[in-house]
This record gives C-alpha cells, structure tokens and sequence, in this order.
C-alpha cells in the first residue's frame, strides 16, 4: 500500500542542531541529523557542520527541518515549506505538477544523491512546497 504524507519543514539561521535536540527532549522519538559537510555537495567551508536536514519522528509526530546556508534570506515566520513525501510516483508528481499551475518551480524534481525524486516550488498562494518520492519497496516473495 502506497501512502502520502505532509510534514511540516522549518528553517534554521544556524542553530537548527539545538532547535531539533531540544524537540527530541520533549517529544522523544528518533532524530537523525546530516550536515552539509557529509553531503556529496559544493558547499562553502563555513556551512560544513550546518543542518542540511533533521528528521524527528515519533509515534506521533514527524518534524522535519535544516539551517539555512549562509547568504540566503529567511525571516521567522516564514522560514517553512510543507513536505510532501511518500512512494506513489505518479500521485506525488501529479501534486507536483498540479502545485506548481500557476507558481514557480524553484528545483525541478529529479534524481538526488540520496537516491530518491525530490523538487521544491512555490505554489500560486506563496506556500513554499518540497516534494520527495521514495522508491517504493518491492513486494516480498
């Protein structure tokens, strides 16, 4: 069974290791972290232990989010993208699609070094959206 999820995706100026500890203190679960400088990516040096994504997930809750990198803009309140996820290829490329009428496609989706589709657009409203398909999980036998 295929399934799609929104997470909500926050955006950090450079403490998003703190904010996402200090979550896991509270709400427990799993936190996995990744920084810019263990991605295969050009990034300056002074980004190199920057979030490049935290992930908690609980029972209950999935929060995801990253420090910006240095020099791009973000303001408190509108530091955010809804995430859509999940391993149904042509549902979510449809949302893609469907999301980004009459917005902006700001990464088109494709093929990321984690092995997945992924693409970011804003929608025609200002919402920032980040689409993500897994690879769906071959069936066992």
């Amino acid at each position: 069974m295929s399934t799609t999820t929104i997470t909500p995706y926050v955006n950090f100026e450079d403490n998003a290791r703190e904010v996402f500890e200090f979550y896991n203190s509270i709400f427990g679960g799993e936190l996995t972290i990744t920084t810019f400088g263990e991605a295969p990516m050009d990034t300056p040096p002074e980004a190199d232990s920057l979030v490049m994504h935290a992930d908690l997930v609980s029972d209950s809750l999935r929060l995801m989010g990253s420090d910006r990198m240095p020099g791009m803009d973000g303001t408190v309140g509108d530091n955010f993208q809804l995430a859509l996820g999940g391993d149904d290829e042509q549902q979510l490329i449809g949302y893609f699609n469907a999301l980004s009428e009459g917005g902006s496609v700001t990464m088109p989706l494709a093929v990321q070094f984690w092995g997945d589709h992924f693409g970011m657009l804003t929608d025609k409203f200002g919402v920032q959206w980040m689409v993500n398909v897994a690879p769906a999980e071959a069936p066992e036998g």
